[in-house]
């Protein structure tokens, strides 16, 4: 489960309910904020961070995180390992080692992953921690105490075999919506839909393989259908003009088809134990106990920096907002909001800007499948090259509909924008500033109008990457940043310092400040998008130390004062070859292959026969003679073929697998003693053995070395 929130500034009223469903609150956004409370995804610790996750929460909510830092915010970034999802025992499973050392082994690699690829959490917890059981338990007790959940015997799925009752990844079976084969027991992959596991048609274990009994249990429910109303009023009426689209289309939906109660608890041994007398056996369900990691994980953070962790989550001058995947917009939006009302202490989420999922070269990213670009393999493959993929997805992110990664486009993306924009426009001023004036900033003469112009747009950048960061529209934020770069290229192409320096040194002095100007702006606006690539900027301009703010891009006249001493140039971007990407290609050419392999279902045997039927069949070896074309067809081949007795016609399937000009000498078995039958008014007299390769072509069933025609095959 991916769960996330940011806080935000929205520019509408949003209706907040109390307890007492009689009061309305009315909370004005229109306020600024004091502070925010920013949280990204509780990945699954049962595999690795991919680039689907980063494109679709971890990446937009760092830019935003650094981008409210750097306009002065108080800021608290939190997320952690959801630790307590069916996948992980399901895993453990599978290897045969215990739920604790898989998530121990999976929160190592994504906890490292994230620092190493600047993801700028304030804190990163893990809901095996004492301080979320206690959390989640205390959430989960003043919610039963108040009487907020229902508790039923209902009927559940159950594994004799594996004396286990079965829920979401324990049990697959057929999508009650979209027909989808091989959808999970709370939610179908495919369609993305929610359900129960008893909803499944022709369901089976996946443990066993077994198809499941139905068994009663007691469990705790909490019923969204009292919640409706709320639902309604706070979402459908309070942000039906600032949510997405897609967020707002789901939600609606899934409102006006009636909202049912929904299990807090379930039977298994992994996981929060429900905290009441007559509940062994059972856990708090992820979906209930994943969200309140956002809490512990801010609670850890604020006990460790002195801080209030209730001013983040229940003071109205708090923004609050869920960054998530559309697979997650339910659990944030209906039923996340719906704990938090009835609990009654806790603010609620400003906005939830869900991406859509983002493909790999085509196909739908898979952990499964292995079907994956894993961040910890970038990172090695990659070395020191985070802020490419940062950008790639950032400009490539799903932020309205699917898009799709691909290796070639992340080669073009590095190779025509970063390296050929921003990384040749910083490479001129600092080669030239070293060149000419020994890496001292010139002092500059009288402004051209072309000078004004260029520092006056500069000014801009701040506003119009901020507008589009605080409308959660990233990726145009990032074509903002590389406009910017583009700027300082055609200031400098324009202006041509090299050739003025030959007729008019005065005047290189300005060019050279401005285009100075330009790269400090660059070096703290680019922070948010390529943190890597900022650092080392800053590095090169020797102003690491100046502490330029967002705010200072817009409103200092001089980001980079005349006589300020510069360092040598370094290359921030370089070119990534072809074989390079090459690599990457055949790497998921080589998974394709492994799942396709995986995938193949060898047939069954067929009804045995006597002896004497099989001495019946007269197969010799032939050689292929001519091959065309049947017309009119597609799959069907004409073949004159040899087979030592006669030179025969037959008509063969295998058009779509072989040209006729291919397998003209090719030596077959040929079944000889086949009847005689008329395809597409040609008599065809034999039959061609075939069988087929993994990426479904067909082959010739052959002799390992050229035997004599005639030859029986025995």
């Amino acid at each position: 489960m991916y769960l996330f929130s940011i806080g935000f500034q929205n520019c509408f009223s949003v209706l907040l309910y109390f307890k007492n469903q009689s009061k309305i609150k009315i909370k004005d956004h229109m306020s600024v904020p004091k502070r925010y409370t920013i949280t990204a995804a509780l990945p699954y610790t049962n595999g690795p961070i991919h680039i689907g996750h980063l494109a679709g929460v971890y990446v937009p909510a760092d830019i935003y995180a650094r981008y409210l830092r750097l306009t002065g915010n108080d800021v608290a970034y939190i997320s952690g390992s959801d630790e307590h999802g069916a996948a992980i025992p399901m895993k453990a499973k599978k290897e045969g080692v215990s739920p604790q050392v898989i998530i121990d082994k999976y929160h190592g690699i994504i906890k490292k992953s994230f620092e190493d690829f600047g993801i700028s959490f304030d804190n990163y917890s893990r809901t095996s921690a004492k301080i979320h059981h206690e959390t989640a338990s205390a959430f989960f007790t003043k919610m039963h105490t108040d009487g907020e959940f229902i508790e039923e015997i209902s009927a559940q799925l159950y594994d004799a075999e594996a004396n286990q009752f079965l829920a979401d990844r324990f049990v697959v079976g057929t999508c009650p919506k979209c027909g989808f084969e091989e959808s999970y027991g709370d939610q179908c992959e495919s369609c993305g839909t929610s359900h129960n596991a008893t909803d499944l048609i022709n369901p089976k274990s996946a443990i066993t393989g077994n198809v499941p009994t139905i068994k009663e249990t007691k469990h705790w429910f909490l019923p969204l259908d009292k919640h409706e109303d709320f639902l309604r009023e706070w979402i459908l009426e309070g942000h039906k003009n600032d949510w997405k689209p897609n967020v707002y289309g789901q939600v609606k939906s899934w409102v006006e088809d009636g909202l049912r109660p929904r299990a807090v608890t379930r039977d298994l041994d992994w996981g929060i134990p429900v905290p009441l007398k007559d509940a062994e056996g059972k856990v708090l369900y992820v979906w209930f106990d994943a969200p309140i990691g956002y809490i512990s994980s801010t609670k850890e953070w604020a006990a460790r920096e002195g801080k209030n962790w209730e001013d983040y989550w229940k003071k109205d001058d708090t923004k609050l907002v869920h960054f998530i995947g559309k697979d997650n917009i339910v659990f944030h939006c209906i039923i996340f909001p719906a704990m938090l009302k009835a609990h009654g202490d806790y603010i609620l989420p400003d906005n939830v800007p869900a991406n859509e999922f983002l493909n790999l070269e085509g196909n739908k990213l898979s952990t499964s499948k292995n079907w994956a670009v894993w961040l910890h393999e970038y990172l090695e493959d990659f070395p020191n090259q985070q802020d490419v993929l940062r950008y790639t997805l950032t400009a490539n992110a799903p932020e309205s509909k699917d898009n799709d990664f691909t290796w070639k486009d992340f080669q073009a993306k590095n190779n025509n924008e970063l390296v050929a924009i921003f990384g040749n426009f910083i490479n001129r001023v600092v080669v030239l500033t070293n060149k000419y004036y020994g890496g001292v900033a010139p002092s500059p003469n009288d402004f051209s109008e072309a000078d004004e112009d260029a520092l006056a747009a500069v000014k801009e950048f701040p506003n119009s990457i901020g507008k589009s960061i605080e409308r959660y529209r990233f990726r145009e934020a990032s074509q903002e940043l590389m406009n910017l770069a583009r700027l300082g290229n055609k200031y400098l192409a324009d202006e041509e310092p090299w050739k003025v320096i030959k007729v008019d040194e005065e005047r290189v002095k300005t060019i050279l400040f401005v285009a100075l100007q330009i790269s400090a702006a660059l070096a703290v606006v680019s922070e948010p998008f390529l943190p890597f690539t900022s650092d080392k900027l800053k590095g090169i301009l020797n102003i690491r130390t100046n502490k330029l703010t967002w705010e200072d891009v817009s409103e200092k006249a001089v980001l980079l004062p005349a006589n300020h001493q510069i360092n040598q140039a370094e290359l921030l971007f370089s070119k990534i070859e072809d074989e390079t990407i090459e690599a990457q290609l055949e790497k998921l050419i080589a998974t394709k292959k492994a799942n396709e392999d995986e995938k193949r279902v060898v047939e069954p045997q067929k009804e045995t026969i006597d002896f004497e039927d099989f001495t019946k069949l007269d197969i010799r070896i032939g050689t292929i003679l001519e091959a065309e074309k049947v017309a009119k067809t597609k799959k069907l081949l004409k073949l004159k073929v040899d087979v030592g007795i006669d030179v025969r016609t037959i008509v063969s399937g295998i058009a779509e697998s072989f040209s006729p000009e291919e397998i003209i000498g090719q030596q077959v078995s040929v079944l000889i003693n086949l009847s005689p039958r008329k395809i597409k008014g040609i008599e065809s007299n034999g039959m061609i053995l075939m069988t087929d390769t993994p990426d479904g072509k067909l082959a010739f069933v052959e002799p390992e070395k050229a035997v004599k025609n005639g030859q029986q095959v025995s």
